[in-house]
Formats: C-alpha cells, sequence, structure tokens
C-alpha cells in the first residue's frame, strides 16, 4: 500500500482515485469544491486541508488539473507541494497542459528531488470510471517504472512515450486528431440528412468502409446509433467542448512553436470557439453536430 496526495477531485480525479483506493492505496484528497472530497471520503479517502497538508503524508502525490496555472499554484511556491513533500517523493501529472510548461515542471520537480513523470489520459470519463484509460506517460525510464503500478490502477494501456514531457505532446496531437475527426463524422451525418440519406443506414455503411474511426463507432455524435454516449443524452459531458477547445489551443500553441503546418488543427480550434462562443461549452464537444447541422449556405 502506498499514500497517495491526489488533487482535482472532478469528473475524471474522482472516478480515478476511486479505482487507486479498490487496489488498496491510501489516498489524501484536496479540491476546492468540499462536496467532491466529502463524497469520497464516503468511499474511504481523507480530505486533507490543502494540497501542502496532503503532501506531508504521502510517497505520491498526483494531480489531474485543467490547467498550467493551476499545476504551478498547487505544486509551487512556499505552500506548494513541492515544498512539503518527502525527499525522493513520485509526482505523476495527469493535467493536460502545455509542453513548455510540463518541462518547467518536470526541472521544478527535480530541483525539488521529487521524481516526476507527466501522464495525460485519453478516454474521457467512461474509462476513468472503468479504470480503462489510455495513459501516455513523458519522464525517464526509471521513474516511468516507478508510476506505472500506479497507473495501471487507472489504465488499460500505459505507454511510455519518451522523455519529459513526451506525454503532453502525445495527448496533444492525439486530442488534435480527435477534434478533427469528431467534425467530419459530424459533417458527414449533416450531409447524410440533407441528401435524404437515413443515418441509421449510413451509420451501418460508413462504420464498415473506410470512413470508420473512433469518433464515429465508439463516441457517435448522431443519437440513438451508439449505446452509451452523450449524443443519447443530450450531450451531457462525458469530454465537454470548452475542454475539447482548450487543448486544440495548446495544439496550436505547440504547432506554432515547432512551425508545424496543421491547417485543420486550425480550422476545428476555430468551428468548436465558436461552438462556445454560442454558450455550448459545457455540453459533450460531440455536440458540435448540433452547429453543423444548423448552418445554412
Amino acid at each position: 500500500m502506498s499514500i497517495i496526495a491526489f488533487i482535482g477531485l472532478g469528473h475524471m480525479g474522482s472516478p480515478m482515485v476511486q479505482n487507486l483506493i479498490k487496489h488498496g492505496h491510501q489516498l489524501y484528497v484536496y479540491d476546492l469544491d468540499n462536496h467532491a472530497m466529502q463524497h469520497l471520503t464516503k468511499h474511504g479517502a481523507i480530505a486533507a486541508k490543502s494540497p501542502a497538508d496532503a503532501a506531508t503524508h504521502a510517497d505520491v502525490l498526483y494531480t489531474m488539473l485543467q490547467t498550467d496555472e493551476q499545476v504551478k499554484a498547487v505544486c509551487l511556491g512556499a505552500n506548494g507541494m513541492f515544498q512539503h513533500a518527502k525527499a525522493n517523493a513520485l509526482y505523476i501529472d495527469s493535467s493536460s497542459i502545455d509542453i513548455d510548461a510540463s518541462r518547467e515542471m518536470h526541472r521544478q520537480a527535480l530541483s525539488a528531488h521529487i521524481r516526476m513523470v507527466d501522464a495525460p489520459v485519453s478516454g474521457g470519463v467512461a474509462g476513468a470510471q472503468a479504470a480503462s484509460l489510455t495513459v501516455m506517460v513523458g519522464g525517464n525510464q526509471e521513474n516511468f517504472d516507478a508510476a506505472k503500478p500506479f497507473l495501471e490502477c487507472v489504465g488499460k494501456k500505459v505507454i511510455h512515450a519518451g522523455a519529459a514531457a513526451c506525454g503532453q505532446a502525445a495527448k496533444i496531437c492525439n486530442n488534435m486528431i480527435l477534434g478533427i475527426s469528431m467534425i467530419a463524422v459530424a459533417e458527414g451525418f449533416a450531409l447524410a440528412k440533407k441528401l435524404e440519406l437515413d443515418p441509421q443506414k449510413f451509420f451501418e455503411i460508413s462504420s464498415q468502409a473506410s470512413g470508420q474511426c473512433w469518433s464515429m463507432t465508439h463516441y457517435c455524435p448522431e443519437p440513438n446509433l451508439v449505446a452509451n454516449v452523450p449524443s443519447d443524452n443530450d450531450y451531457q459531458p462525458g469530454f465537454t467542448a470548452e475542454m475539447m477547445l482548450k487543448d486544440l489551443r495548446l495544439s496550436q500553441e505547440a504547432a506554432r512553436n515547432a512551425h508545424a503546418a496543421t491547417p485543420l488543427g486550425a480550422a476545428a480550434t476555430n468551428l468548436y470557439a465558436l461552438f462556445a462562443n454560442l454558450g455550448h461549452g459545457q455540453l459533450d464537444f460531440s455536440g458540435i453536430i448540433k452547429m453543423i447541422k444548423g448552418i445554412e449556405i
């Protein structure tokens, strides 16, 4: 059994904590949402007074936050976890943040004598609940080996992507593909409707043809075709459009810094920005089909 300080108890973090508890670990948890902490105490977690308080108890520090600013606020400074952690503690960051910020966190961890991996995940809330996430890990081999047993508590596939921040690079590139492909599938169904093609028939054909992709067969934006997806629940997330937009913006920042051409990534970013600006940022990202179906030219 290890003692883990887990910070960030949102849609993803909360089920990840529960799965770590199921594997026999003791969890000290913290979130600004007191209700989220109290919910997890019913599953055996201990509510900490602050991230620093959680860190003083722990062998492993774990964050699942939304932005690099939040990660830095939790970890750095006089009241951050790094100042209060045990020497040689292991830090796992499953937040999705920009690559430069992740590299900086690796440098800060090394200076504080803390072992670190960046370990963003893919699979959404359902994957977090089922402990079937794909985990993309950046860091040296020794730190990856130390983190892997904990990551296997929350994920089905744990892949060492490479050196520091390579996990973040993999997540950014993967989610750019996901955002683009979701829009493509939505456009396909919108066009099929205009051409008087039955959605069920189109799905039956495209899911077995060259248009097949994860967004089509596992997370279909058209309702009543795939079980247990947000389109069958009025597009309740899931993975919000706002979070997809954040990741797409990270992809475009990374592309600019790397001098890489990502024209479809840029177009997807603009479309999700429009969708969010129309007030739909808290819908699932597959809900963008509603906007695409409503566009007339």
